[in-house]
């Protein structure tokens, strides 16, 4: 189950019960560590839902939103990584994920959820140690994200921004 599917699901689990569910039990019922549970209720928060910790568990009220969350075709360097990656959180945005298809051997996907600067830099540090380089070098710079956003004017802003940058990969610029 990836980051979007799971957050989701906490929501429906919460939601859908009668009493607080603690993050034992969530984090038993999706097949994931009690760490990711916190980080993803902490991600579902930053997206404005109103998810209180009490003593028992977690409970939400007012629950009335999805979230949004968009697929983004971008093109940049190794340089432009940590510009890219900030200009989405500083606007709002998370990056969910970053994946790309490759001709030859197939999709790759890894699961990033960066919310913030300093989980920007956490990538970059391990980026920079020589263990692993970027998906986007195995096409040539080309990859995608799944982003989301508390909501849709915040994507388009995301999206916007990152175009006027010239990260942005769209169907017009492939056509031209």
């Amino acid at each position: 189950m990836v980051g979007n599917e799971r957050r989701n699901k906490i929501i429906e689990l919460i939601k859908g019960s009668e009493k607080p569910l603690s993050g034992g039990h969530l984090s038993k019922v999706l097949g994931v560590s009690r760490q990711i549970i916190v980080q993803d209720i902490a991600l579902l928060r930053a997206l404005d839902y109103n998810i209180i910790s009490t003593s028992r568990g977690y409970l939400i009220h007012n629950l009335t939103v999805d979230i949004p969350s968009r697929v983004i075709k971008v093109f940049h360097t190794d340089s432009q990584i940590e510009d890219e990656l900030n200009t989405v959180v500083d606007m709002g945005g998370i990056v969910v994920d970053v994946f790309i298809d490759h001709k030859l051997y197939g999709h790759f996907r890894a699961e990033l959820n960066i919310s913030n600067r300093r989980e920007v830099q956490n990538l970059l540090e391990k980026l920079n140690s020589g263990k692993a380089v970027p998906l986007k070098n195995l096409t040539f710079g080309t990859h995608c994200h799944t982003i989301t956003a508390k909501d849709e004017s915040t994507l388009n802003l995301i999206c916007r921004e990152l175009d006027k940058k010239g990260y942005l990969i769209t169907e017009e610029k492939i056509k031209s």
